[in-house]
């Protein structure tokens, strides 16, 4: 679990803004991250602290953004989390505090929001990984959100097909920069272990480093006499291809490339197979 725990908190810190805007609706105009260290019987570090100013708040009043990445579903989190508000609280004195417990879990999140006395109320923000849609962090051009992505709702669609999309985009994004991509897949490998993705992400990988005139026909649906019939124009036949490609979670510029077809045909086949 200690890798998991390194690299969330690695990540969070390089896509604080990122974070905020995705998930917290936040939209911030500076961020100053800041350091975290508390001591009484053991030491203590807050995952993320920061001084920020968001104009989604109504004005532009700085404030700390305090961020947790929580793995296990520990049901003393809202005491955890009250005793790093009192620890913020007197390191940065005359500062509002905004508190939010970013849940990747696998299991099932279990943990309140919340400690309720008689006289007493203390409540942070709590969200769930699982209840949001990666499609919002797919489309969108940024290596940051993509890694996001793999934690997210898959909304039933086959794991294989999500990842492989995601990897590709991914490779996409971050071209021509072999060592950024790197670094990104690593992220989303450590992250895959929260979803039990591991094996769909090396399956991914391998895809998209083959050359695409060596794919296996038995992973796309391409065989011989369908290679032959799509030279020949059969549209049946290449109807079949795309629609097994498309299972397979291959985007438009790939099936037009590896069937040697205009894209704007393969799209029109899309749609009419979707009408189906």
């Amino acid at each position: 679990m200690g890798d998991k725990d390194v690299i969330s908190k690695h990540l969070l810190k390089r896509i604080v803004r990122d974070v905020s805007g995705y998930l917290l609706q936040l939209n911030l105009s500076s961020i100053e991250i800041l350091e975290t260290v508390n001591q009484r019987v053991e030491d203590r570090r807050a995952d993320m602290v920061a001084l920020v100013e968001s104009d989604s708040r109504g004005d532009n009043t700085p404030f700390l953004l305090h961020i947790e990445v929580e793995n296990q579903n520990d049901q003393q989190m809202p005491l955890r989390m009250m005793r790093y508000y009192t620890d913020i609280a007197f390191q940065y004195p005359g500062y509002s505090i905004c508190q939010y417990v970013l849940y990747i879990g696998q299991n099932k999140l279990n943990i309140d929001d919340k400690i309720q006395d008689k006289d007493f109320c203390y409540r942070y923000n709590l969200i769930d990984m699982h209840q949001l849609d990666c499609e919002q962090f797919i489309q969108e051009d940024n290596p940051d959100a993509l890694v996001l992505s793999i934690l997210c709702d898959f909304n039933g669609l086959a794991p294989q097909g999500v990842v492989n999309r995601i990897i590709r985009r991914l490779h996409e994004i971050t071209q021509p920069n072999e060592k950024s991509y790197r670094e990104y897949l690593y992220m989303l490998e450590v992250l895959s272990s929260n979803r039990n993705l591991k094996n769909e992400i090396k399956e991914a990988e391998k895809m998209l480093t083959m050359r695409l005139d060596e794919l296996p026909s038995y992973e796309i649906g391409i065989e011989k006499g369908i290679e032959k019939g799509i030279e020949e124009g059969d549209n049946l036949r290449l109807e079949k291809v795309v629609r097994n490609m498309v299972q397979q979670g291959f985007d438009v510029g790939v099936i037009s490339r590896i069937c040697d077809t205009d894209s704007d045909l393969i799209e029109k086949m899309i749609d009419k197979l979707n009408k189906k």
